[in-house]
């Protein structure tokens, strides 16, 4: 029996600069025992008894044999550069010009990429295999002089406990968090139909002490998405990344023929690669490739280069195993990920995520029909959560670490520590901006918090006090409000919301899939666009507004709302309102009727003054019922949930919605009859290196004679904060139409201009590029500026000032249906991979007496 005893570690550099060699081989010669050196240079082997010589080697460099012993423990090698012919082609993994013609490492990729449809499961007429995945979440280089000065592991000998050895980094980690599911996949040809059962689900960690606590595990299971090298492109980090065996991965990478090496007693070609720039989001990485005639990956590393402008990641490392099935098939059979991950290092430290997934269980017999008849793509099993020892003994892949045995005490002895509670309190506010009335599982929670203090024109300083209950007090019925008062008008206003939900929620009733009827009553004082607006109109950042925002409406609105959403995506929502809006602050209503009767007192003397803001010939208020259904479609879009709404997490889904408004004069005092009809579109487009581009298409058509308060108006976002698909530099009501388009473009270059550029490379700043247009028009039957239209006693005025000399200055108006509103941006986002920063510009329609040439946005968005 082979005796194998200690290991030999160190680090490979180039002889000439120092620098640590990537993916260099490390072998015993004829043994079919190898390793590679990883992104630092560094490697690991076992030292074998009676094998006397560890080999060095990369395709430019000299080979080196060193001979070890069993008293070899650290060996540190430099190479030297050479240059070595195959094929008659140079191959010099560094300072040689690439060429993809005639290069023999190419020719073999292209053999892979055309052996594909062999290794392709979905060519049997069933398949059925079991997925099982673990995640565990850590804090990442504990070190030594922390573990012996650190007061909180002295104090707290439960954290020390918890510390174990990475074997993959080797470096000591305390783990926070692991997840551990088991999916069973199934798949039948024709009809072609897949599934997946969620059979089991078990999570245990500092993700417990948050109600949202599966936000961690819906991201982390969404930036760390399983990767199929089979496939031409996958998803990860939130990215598209081209594989390296597709067409557009042989554009993508160069490749390099490096060796060939034994994998498991198989002979294999080893292949490098690496992206035309280091700097693109893309893998570097070896594949060992069959050296037969079947040209089939037997195992893969992918790495993140370490001058990628991905942020956030150190160091990633990603190893897949493939394998033959008694049956023949060849498949993926082990997948893991590890990823050093850092933000504010010097103050948070590092983080390790680390994915370990196994396949098993391979079936390609019939599958009963009725599986495939169940709604989704995705089935939870209803008692996927509540799995025995019995069920994880025989579905776990993977033993637990002994961190990871003790994670549930770990929580508990944390939960123990004095003062944790408000340190949880100060957490809980910041990352989910509620306030939980108990804990563990709080029935009531208070916020938003950042809505406790704002200002407006109406209000002057307002306070709001908000909650809603949870899950843990009904799952099926939760109550939502609020109470704010102004301190300039001296109003109270209030919202109450009852929402029953069909089926059971763990926490929230707006997760996903989402079955609904809610009841809804509010008042309060609404600018007309703040219905434009994702974030909460009394949110603090954006009370701030770019300019003076005077016109109001006091809204008095019930709603019945009734919303349906399927699992593939599509959602139908049925709503009833009835909506009273009184005009306040400089808004006021009045008809052109009116305004003839306000001109003609002003005339003969009866009426005197200089400003009509509130005048007897004004409407006090209107009032409206409507009813509307809407359809969204969304095939695969994907949410984490939070205390306050619920965030799309894969921007990739295509989004469509198609909604028609009807109001009817007479019912439950309705004044007016009108149909709206809106239409909306969105999607990602990826330009591989050059990042991607989001397009939103809206359009919608009032069909009917209605006031102005009834019109289409625009987007508009009048704070200094950005926000998605609104303009920036459009007032409030600008424009009035019955019929509009309106296109927003915005390109995120990710990088690629300015990381020609050495200090903003370095920076890793992101430039973005942005237009915004409208076309809108007014028909003649809601144009109160026509002379047939002068003395309608429908029309109303449009919006608008009045100034000291007495004359009225709009603020409102028509546009030219030939000439669009067009607005450009340019901006730069990762910011302190934190802050986006925008410059707009107004091109048209500037001659405006309310026009804002341009202006400086601002968001937070940390992205990969």
């Amino acid at each position: 029996m082979m005796e194998v005893s200690a290991q030999i570690h160190g680090v490979v550099v180039d002889a000439d600069t120092g620098e640590p060699i990537p993916y260099l081989n490390v072998y015993y010669d004829g043994k079919g025992v190898g390793t590679i050196t990883n992104l630092e240079g560094k490697y690991t082997i076992s030292y074998h008894a009676g094998w006397t010589k560890l080999t060095f080697s990369m395709v430019g460099y000299e080979t080196q044999e060193i001979l070890v012993s069993a008293k070899t423990s650290e060996l540190n090698i430099s190479m030297k550069e050479t240059s070595q012919m195959l094929d008659e082609v140079i191959i010099r993994p560094r300072k040689e010009k690439y060429s993809r013609k005639n290069n023999p490492a190419v020719e073999m990729i292209r053999k892979v990429i055309a052996s594909k449809r062999r290794t392709d499961l979905k060519q049997k007429d069933y398949y059925r295999f079991y997925k099982y995945q673990k995640i565990m979440f850590a804090k990442n280089n504990i070190t030594s002089d922390s573990l012996n000065q650190s007061w909180l592991f002295k104090k707290y000998p439960f954290f020390r406990d918890q510390i174990e050895e990475c074997d993959v980094t080797g470096k000591y980690i305390l783990p926070l968090s692991v997840d551990e599911t088991v999916y069973e996949d199934i798949y039948r040809k024709e009809p072609q139909s897949e599934k997946t059962f969620i059979r089991g689900m078990n999570s245990s960690g500092v993700n417990e002490l948050f109600s949202t606590g599966d936000m961690l595990t819906t991201v982390l299971k969404d930036v760390f998405q399983d990767i199929d090298i089979y496939q031409d492109r996958f998803r990860f980090l939130q990215y598209p990344f081209d594989s390296p065996i597709s067409e557009a991965g042989i554009r993508f990478y160069k490749f390099y023929i490096m060796d060939t090496i034994y994998v498991e007693r198989d002979k294999c070609f080893h292949l490098t690669f690496v992206p035309n720039n280091s700097q693109d989001f893309g893998f570097t990485g070896s594949l060992y490739i069959l050296a037969d005639s079947t040209y089939r990956v037997k195992q893969c590393r992918l790495n993140l280069p370490k001058k990628t402008d991905i942020n956030f990641v150190d160091n990633m490392v990603i190893d897949q195993k493939f394998g033959e099935l008694p049956t023949g098939e060849w498949t993926l059979m082990e997948d893991d990920m590890l990823c050093e991950m850092s933000y504010l290092k010097k103050v948070l430290g590092s983080f390790l995520v680390r994915r370990t997934t196994r396949y098993f269980d391979f079936s390609f017999e019939p599958i009963a029909n009725q599986l495939f008849k169940q709604k989704g793509k995705e089935i939870k099993d209803i008692n996927a959560m509540m799995r025995d020892n019995e069920f994880w003994s025989k579905y776990r892949q993977e033993d637990l670490t002994g961190s990871e045995r003790r994670m549930g005490s770990f929580v508990d002895d944390l939960s123990q520590i004095k003062g944790f509670k408000y340190i949880m309190f100060f957490l809980k506010a910041l990352v989910e901006n509620y306030v939980e009335t108990s804990t563990p599982d709080s029935k009531v929670d208070i916020g938003p918090i950042n809505t406790m203090i704002s200002s407006n024109y109406i209000d002057g300083l307002r306070l709001r006090a908000s909650a809603q209950t949870t899950a843990n007090l009904n799952p099926h019925l939760f109550l939502k409000g609020y109470y704010a008062y102004g301190f300039k008008d001296e109003k109270s206003k209030y919202m109450g919301e009852v929402e029953y939900s069909f089926d059971k929620k763990e926490y929230l009733p707006r997760e996903f899939p989402k079955h609904s009827l809610t009841l809804t009553y509010q008042y309060d004082n609404m600018l007309p666009s703040d219905k434009f607006i994702n974030t909460d109109k009394d949110n603090v950042f954006t009370s701030f507004k770019v300019c003076t925002v005077d016109q109001y409406n006091y809204e008095r609105k019930a709603t019945i709302k009734y919303e349906r959403e399927r699992e593939f995506g599509f959602k139908t929502t049925a709503t009833l309102r009835y909506a009273n809006y009184e005009p306040c602050g400089r808004l006021f209503y009045r008809t052109m009727a009116g305004e003839q009767q306000l001109q003609a007192a002003i005339a003969d003397g009866t009426l005197t003054g200089t400003d009509w803001t509130h005048s007897p010939f004004n409407t006090n208020d209107i009032t409206v019922a409507e009813a509307s259904l809407a359809f969204r479609y969304a095939p695969g879009e994907t949410f984490v949930n939070t205390k306050q709404r619920r965030l799309p997490v894969n921007l990739d889904a295509p989004v469509f919605i198609l909604q028609h408004t009807l109001a009817l004069k007479g019912i439950l005092g309705g004044d007016y009859t009108y149909n709206v009809t809106d239409f909306s579109a969105y999607k990602r487009f990826w330009l591989s290196s050059w990042g991607n581009i989001d397009v939103h298409l809206n359009a919608g058509i009032q069909w009917n004679k209605v006031p102005f308060p009834l019109l289409i108006m625009p987007a508009a976002n009048l704070s200094y904060i950005q926000q998605d698909e609104t303009f920036n530099l459009i007032n409030n009501m600008e424009f009035l139409n019955d019929r509009y388009a309106s296109l927003d473009v915005s390109w995120n270059l990710q990088g690629k201009l300015f990381n020609r550029i050495p200090l903003l490379k370095k920076l890793k700043w992101r430039e973005f590029i942005g237009v915004k247009c409208l076309w809108g028009k007014l028909t003649d039957k809601n144009n109160p500026f026509l002379e047939q239209n002068q003395s309608d006693g429908m029309l109303m005025m449009f919006p608008g000032h009045y100034n000291p000399a007495g004359g009225y200055d709009y603020s409102s108006y028509v546009m030219d249906p030939h000439k669009p509103y067009v607005e450009v941006s340019v901006g730069i986002h990762n910011i302190f991979k934190l802050l986006h920063v925008e410059y707009v510009r107004r091109l048209n329609y500037n001659h405006l007496p309310t026009a804002n040439k341009w202006g400086i946005r601002f968001m937070i968005r940390t992205v990969f």
